[in-house]
């Protein structure tokens, strides 16, 4: 894991101890990820000779960044991506384009209104984003890394995240 990586998250955590206020994150941050597919995901360009649709040109600088910063997370939101892209297919699929500005509005309004709960109702605490600008990248990484220490992998992201490991009582 590099320095840098580890710096952030840390810092990242001393926002988000609480379990509610990362349950609030969870769901806010896919919320505001879906919410920002919908509307680019009906805007197609031709890049290199190749149809794409605008979502997936925005995802791929940030895809880097995640991978750089770690490549195992990256991974796994790379993951979510492909699924919260697909998602975003179907819904569209089945909704007018009022329907499908009406769910950006409610998504991204419920998942503001989450991580902002999450924050004042349960850590106490201003958005670790309005310190640091940079945080609003990691949110994603962080739900990731929860992910995987829960999952029971990543032992080093369960020093920094506060989830270590108990050992057996043998």
């Amino acid at each position: 894991m590099n320095s840098y990586f580890w710096r952030l998250l840390a810092d990242y955590v001393e926002y988000h101890r609480t379990p509610w206020n990362c349950a609030m994150h969870v769901f806010g941050i896919l919320f505001l990820f879906l919410a920002t597919l919908l509307p680019l995901r009906l805007w197609f360009i031709t890049v290199f000779g190749i149809k794409t649709c605008v979502a997936a040109i925005a995802l791929v600088p940030v895809l880097i960044f995640w991978f750089v910063l770690d490549f195992a997370l990256g991974a796994v939101i790379l993951g979510a991506a492909i699924a919260l892209f697909g998602a975003a297919a179907m819904i569209l699929n089945h909704v007018t384009p009022t329907g499908m500005w009406s769910l950006t509005a409610i998504l991204m309004v419920t998942g503001v209104a989450l991580l902002i709960m999450g924050h004042l109702v349960f850590e106490r605490r201003r958005p670790a984003m309005i310190d640091n600008p940079t945080h609003l990248l990691v949110g994603p990484l962080f739900v990731a890394a929860k992910l995987v220490v829960v999952l029971g992998f990543r032992h080093d992201l369960a020093m920094i995240i506060g989830k270590r490991r108990q050992a057996s009582s043998r």
